[in-house]
């Protein structure tokens, strides 16, 4: 059996770094922290007890080329303290979303794509909307 502690980091193939740069550390806002010395271009951030890594690897076979939004294609999900403001961010910054406010799942969600397609949910209970 493995005995799991936390989900440590996703790590995300990108095409442009400072276009990824710009996305998640002014449009999401995550805390860019120190990463190792590797031969290959990319960024590390920061979410609560998580991380996110970037790499940078413009032939990656998971970037999407279809870059519409679905909520049905491999995305990560984010917990968010407030819906609205959430999706008022995303909107004056002029992101495409796709909005559930009332998915069976129970959760209130807002879906986004970053510049390489990689697509993240933004949800909060619906109880809390």
């Amino acid at each position: 059996m493995i005995r799991y502690k936390e989900l440590h980091h996703v790590s995300l193939t990108v095409t442009n770094l400072q276009r990824s740069k710009i996305f998640y550390s002014e449009i999401l806002g995550f805390r860019e922290i120190t990463r190792p010395d590797f031969d290959f271009l990319g960024a590390w951030y920061e979410i609560g007890q998580q991380q996110i890594h970037l790499i940078v690897l413009p032939s990656a076979q998971t970037i999407r080329n279809d870059k519409k939004l679905s909520s049905r294609e491999g995305h990560f999900a984010l917990r968010v303290e407030n819906y609205e403001e959430t999706l008022q961010w995303l909107k004056k910054n002029n992101i495409d979303v796709l909005e559930k406010p009332h998915s069976k799942s129970g959760f209130a969600q807002i879906f986004c794509t970053d510049p390489d397609g990689h697509l993240i949910e933004f949800n909060v209970d619906q109880q809390d909307l």
